[in-house]
């Protein structure tokens, strides 16, 4: 028994042995280890060959008495030895360095090919791709992108009432699985696919589970579609309600996001259709057409187009106007816009949100504004429904610039060495890889962190903490999940993005963007990116921020507030939220 435990034994050890030694740095050490005995080993046989040396005046002698007596030390032979062996070590380490290169050269290339393909332009890829000597079929799928023209296809049919139907394509299916061609007539004519929306099917863009949402949250989701939704917008009885973004200086995004809701809670307590006109942030040669200037350069439009027309065409009748079938926000104040009634048609889902928010150490279990916290988080859910496969193409820029080279090694593991020089094996696509694995969201390194450092000018509306703190936090997360390891962080502030490289032992991604030094107002900061660059990437970090799986934030801001609200609307109540401050209005 015991000469089995001890070659068990033996086994183990000489299976860690075999790991250790496999490792790039162990290999350097023993590579360290055999140079330094081969040049021991000359030292020595230098000596020998002289037979005696001094040293600081005193003599030593090797004992060799005649010529003809036998060495005990074979000096030139050991020479030769130990310089083959350190030859063969060179060309081990040269073969060692010359592997790496050309891996990281590998990789630069598949990061370079990839973010070619994210051209809007067919000449400029088809340029790239010639003067690298490359075609289309060799490159592989890149895991981090989403295919942008797909995906405003399946949104735009999932916002779309279907025809002679009641409501859109909402099924039990996900995805691309609602065209699936069904395979019998019986089949056809038995999918839910092809029956009118019950009680139990919501709208799509909620995920998760109930518990890991607000209360009500799909019930509210669909209502909220259909009252923006009616069927015949010229019907006499549909009002409408018709409202320009705030454009006030100093109003953020988030301030203009928070007073929209604001005004959608008043458009169903009026029984009104919310239409939203112009929108100064979307004011940019970006947003090309008809989305220019308009919210729908980002997220689909909060209602119909023929809803919009009618509603315009309202605004040009002056007995609309007077007799109240239309509005404007100039009919409200802003205390109804801003600290208005939130709508009452669920009852009171607010006074049983799960307390899944800690601050200093404690979770809140009740506060002042709790409507207003749950009524925010369905609007704002609402309003980003669905992205544009502009806002799409934003993320995808976000993402290859932060994930792509790791994407890249992942990638090339499951290529031959050969690769760019042969073609991707069977990179055709099945059925499977097109209904089914479609749906899935684009690869970003997970478990992921949000964090949002708000510092400069926002002392003026809350506590002000150092980014210490937030790091802080994120260890204690870190403490209960040690596979966390990314960050994605969000601030406007450079100082913050310094701080950051004092913490080794934390991957930080975060935009490519000039960030703020010393004080400033963030709307003279926001004025020196553009307004196009000023509203895209913090729409970015926003979006960023709901897919994470953890988030940092100060509720004191209205955009972390937001935040919060659509990761409460989209499957992550239970991840919690750390916050460094409370709201100043709780």
């Amino acid at each position: 028994m015991e000469a089995m435990n001890q070659k068990s034994l033996e086994r183990v050890v000489s299976q860690r042995a075999l790991q250790m030694g496999s490792s790039f740095p162990c290999q350097i050490c023993v590579v360290g280890f055999l140079c330094g005995v081969c040049l021991a080993s000359l030292f020595l046989a230098a000596l020998t060959s002289f037979g005696s040396f001094e040293f600081n005046g005193i003599s030593f002698s090797m004992g060799a008495s005649s010529s003809s007596s036998p060495s005990p030390w074979n000096s030139s032979s050991d020479a030769i030895n130990c310089k083959l062996k350190l030859k063969e070590t060179e060309r081990w380490f040269n073969s060692q360095r010359s592997t790496m290169e050309t891996d990281n050269e590998r990789v630069s290339l598949l990061h370079l090919v990839w973010g070619a393909l994210l051209t809007e332009s067919v000449h400029e890829e088809r340029e790239f791709f010639l003067e690298f000597g490359l075609n289309r079929s060799s490159v592989p799928n890149a895991p981090h992108l989403e295919n942008c023209k797909l995906s405003a296809y399946i949104n735009m049919r999932l916002d779309t009432r279907a025809e002679n139907e009641s409501f859109p394509p909402w099924t039990n299916r996900k995805g691309l699985l609602d065209m699936y061609p069904a395979s019998t007539a019986k089949e056809q004519l038995g999918s839910p696919r092809h029956r009118p929306i019950s009680e139990g099917v919501y709208p799509p863009w909620i995920t998760g589970s109930d518990e890991e949402n607000y209360p009500l949250t799909r019930k509210v989701q669909r209502d909220i579609w259909v009252h923006q939704h009616p069927p015949n917008c010229w019907d006499p009885n549909v009002r409408f309600l018709v409202a320009d973004w705030e454009r006030l200086p100093g109003f953020g995004i988030g301030a203009q996001i928070a007073g929209m809701c604001g005004l959608l809670a008043i458009a169903i307590n009026e029984k009104r259709v919310l239409v939203t006109n112009y929108y100064n942030r979307a004011d940019h040669d970006g947003c090309k057409g008809s989305s220019r200037s308009s919210w729908s350069c980002y997220f689909l439009p909060e209602t119909s187009q023929e809803c919009r027309d009618r509603a315009f065409e309202l605004m040009e009748n002056k007995e609309a106007l007077e007799k109240g079938i239309i509005t404007t926000k100039d009919n409200y104040s802003s205390k109804q816009i801003w600290a208005g009634r939130a709508p009452r048609v669920w009852g009171d889902p607010w006074s049983y949100l799960q307390p899944t928010t800690e601050i200093n150490g404690t979770l809140i279990a009740y506060h002042r504004k709790m409507d207003r916290r749950w009524w925010r988080a369905q609007a704002v859910r609402y309003l980003m429904r669905f992205l544009t496969e502009y806002t799409c193409g934003l993320l995808n820029v976000a993402h290859h610039a932060a994930f792509g080279k790791e994407a890249a090694k992942m990638v090339l593991t499951g290529l031959p060495r050969e690769w760019p020089n042969v073609e991707v094996a069977n990179n055709s696509r099945s059925d499977i890889e097109d209904f089914v694995w479609s749906s899935h969201r684009p690869w970003i390194p997970r478990p992921m962190l949000s964090m949002h450092v708000r510092m400069g000018d926002k002392a003026c509306e809350m506590k002000v903490v150092e980014f210490e703190k937030y790091m802080l936090l994120a260890d204690r997360i870190r403490k209960h999940f040690p596979h966390l390891n990314s960050i994605w962080l969000s601030t406007e502030m450079q100082e913050v993005v310094d701080k950051s490289k004092l913490y080794p032992h934390w991957n930080f991604y975060y935009t490519n963007v000039t960030r703020q030094v010393g004080n400033m107002t963030m709307a003279i900061y926001e004025a020196s990116l553009g307004r196009e660059t000023g509203t895209n990437y913090p729409l970015v970090n926003f979006l960023m921020a709901t897919d994470s799986d953890f988030f940092i934030g100060a509720l004191g801001s209205t955009w972390c507030f937001l935040i919060d609200g659509m990761r409460n609307t989209g499957g992550k109540v239970m991840s919690g939220y750390l916050s460094v401050n409370k709201d100043r209005f709780w």
